[in-house]
C-alpha cells in the first residue's frame, strides 16, 4: 500500500498549455505515441503537429526512445475505452518560441523559406513560424507568377509582429531596394562620362536596349545601337549578351545612364579615304529619294548624294521620275568629305552629253559674249583716264580759247 501511494503521488497533473518533456514509445499509423515524463500519462504526436511539410515521413523525424519537448493541446478520451491521452504538438511549441523571439524585431532582415503561393502573396516559414509576404512587397516590380518562388529561400525584412493576432508580415522588396541602392552607389562611383564599360543586355524595347551594369540599368537608344540606319534592337543584340558600351551621360539623381554601342565599334566612315576617292567609278544601290536628289549606298553604311542636277543632262523635275528605291546604278565620286560624313556623286558624269545639249551650250556662250563686251565698253567710256591713260590736256590741247 505504501508503494502504491508513492506511485500516485509521483503522477503530476497535466493541463492544456503546459510545456512538457515526453519520451517516444512507438511510431506507427502516421503518429508517435509518447509518455509524458514524470506522469505516466500518454500523449499522441501527429505528423501535422510535428511539421508543416505534409509530404514528410514521420519515421524520419521521431524515433522510439527519443525525448522531445512538446506543448499539451487538449485531452483525448478513447472511444472504446476510458483511456485518457493528450494531443501534443512540437510544431506549435516551436512557433511559440519563435513568436517570443520575434517580438521587437521589426526592421530586422531574416532568411525565410517560401512554402506556397497564396492569394495576394506568399506564405513563408521562419523558425517554425508561418509568415506572409504581400504581393506588393515581393519585388520592386509587379510579380505576376508567384509560384516560381515556392521552395526558394531568401532574405526578407520583418515589417509587423503581432502574436495576439497571429500576424507576421515581411517584405522582400525592402531588401531588394536596399541591395539595389548599394549596388547603384557602387556603380556610379566607378563609371564616368566617356568611359567604356561592360554590361549585360537585360531587356529590349522598341526604342532601344537596357544594359545591366551591375546594379544600374543603362539605356542604349536605338540611334546608338548601330551605325546602320533604322536597325531594330533585336537585330543588333539579344537578352543575355555581354557588350562593351561607351557612357554618354550620367544622371545619378534620376538613376539614368545613357550608353552607346556603336561608339565602341568601327564606323563605316573610319578610313573612308582609303576606300573611296574623287574620280572613282563605283556601283551602288538607290536607298531613298528626296525632292533634291537620290541617296545611293556606295559602301556598307555609306550613302552618297546624287544631287538632282547630277542625275541627267536633261532637266529632271523630280528624282522619282528617273530613279526608284532599290535600283542599282553606276556613279562617279565627285567629292568625299569624311569630316562631315558626306559623299557627292554623279550619274550624268558617266553619260555622253547629247548633241542638242551641246548646241544649246554653244548658243548660250555666243549670247553671253556680246553682253560681256558691252559691259567692258561701258566701263571704258565711264573711266577713260583709268582705262586708257589719256588726260584732259591731250583731248583739248589744240582748241583756241
Amino acid at each position: 500500500m505504501n508503494e502504491f501511494e508513492d506511485l500516485l503521488n509521483s503522477v503530476s497533473e497535466v493541463n492544456p498549455g503546459d510545456v512538457v518533456t515526453a519520451e517516444v514509445l512507438t511510431v506507427d499509423n502516421g503518429q508517435a505515441n509518447l509518455v509524458i515524463s514524470g506522469t505516466g500519462i500518454e500523449g499522441v504526436l501527429t505528423l501535422r503537429e510535428l511539421t508543416n511539410d505534409r509530404d514528410a515521413d514521420i519515421n524520419d523525424l521521431v524515433k522510439p526512445g527519443e525525448s522531445h519537448e512538446v506543448l499539451v493541446l487538449r485531452q483525448v478520451v478513447g472511444k472504446d475505452t476510458d483511456t485518457v491521452t493528450y494531443l501534443v504538438s512540437k510544431k506549435r511549441l516551436e512557433a511559440r518560441k519563435a513568436w517570443d523571439k520575434l517580438v521587437g524585431r521589426e526592421g530586422e532582415v531574416v532568411t525565410v523559406k517560401v512554402t506556397r503561393a497564396v492569394k495576394g502573396g506568399l506564405s513563408v516559414e521562419f523558425e517554425g513560424l508561418r509568415g506572409f509576404i504581400p504581393a506588393s512587397m515581393i519585388d520592386t516590380r509587379f510579380v505576376r507568377n508567384t509560384e516560381k518562388f515556392v521552395g526558394e529561400e531568401f532574405d526578407a525584412k520583418i515589417k509587423e509582429v503581432d502574436p495576439a493576432e497571429n500576424r507576421f508580415i515581411l517584405s522582400r522588396r525592402d531588401v531588394v531596394e536596399e541591395t539595389a541602392a548599394a549596388a547603384r552607389a557602387e556603380v556610379f562611383g566607378k563609371i564616368a562620362e566617356g568611359s567604356v564599360v561592360t554590361g549585360t543586355v537585360a531587356r529590349l524595347t522598341n526604342f532601344g536596349a537596357f544594359v545591366d551594369l551591375g546594379g544600374v540599368d543603362g539605356l542604349i537608344h536605338i540611334t546608338e545601337l548601330s551605325h546602320e540606319r533604322n536597325a531594330s534592337p533585336k537585330s543588333v543584340v539579344s537578352v543575355g549578351d555581354e557588350v562593351e558600351v561607351k557612357v554618354l551621360s550620367i544622371d545619378e539623381e534620376e538613376g539614368r545612364v545613357s550608353l552607346s554601342l556603336k561608339a565602341t565599334t568601327p564606323g563605316p566612315w573610319d578610313g573612308v579615304e582609303q576606300k573611296l576617292a574623287a574620280g572613282d567609278v563605283v556601283e551602288g544601290k538607290v536607298k531613298r529619294l528626296t525632292d533634291f536628289g537620290a541617296f545611293v549606298e556606295v559602301l556598307p553604311g555609306i550613302d552618297g548624294l546624287v544631287h538632282i542636277s547630277q542625275i541627267s543632262h536633261k532637266r529632271v523635275e523630280n528624282p522619282k521620275d528617273v530613279l526608284s528605291a532599290g535600283q542599282d546604278v553606276t556613279v562617279k565620286v565627285l567629292e568625299v568629305n569624311s569630316a562631315d560624313e558626306r559623299v557627292s556623286l554623279s550619274i550624268k558624269a558617266l553619260e555622253e552629253r547629247p548633241a542638242a545639249a551641246e548646241g544649246e551650250e554653244n548658243t548660250e556662250k555666243r549670247q553671253s559674249r556680246p553682253r560681256r563686251q558691252k559691259r567692258e565698253q561701258k566701263r571704258d567710256f565711264e573711266l577713260p583716264e583709268t582705262q586708257t591713260g589719256f588726260s584732259m590736256a591731250d583731248l583739248f590741247g589744240d582748241i583756241e580759247l
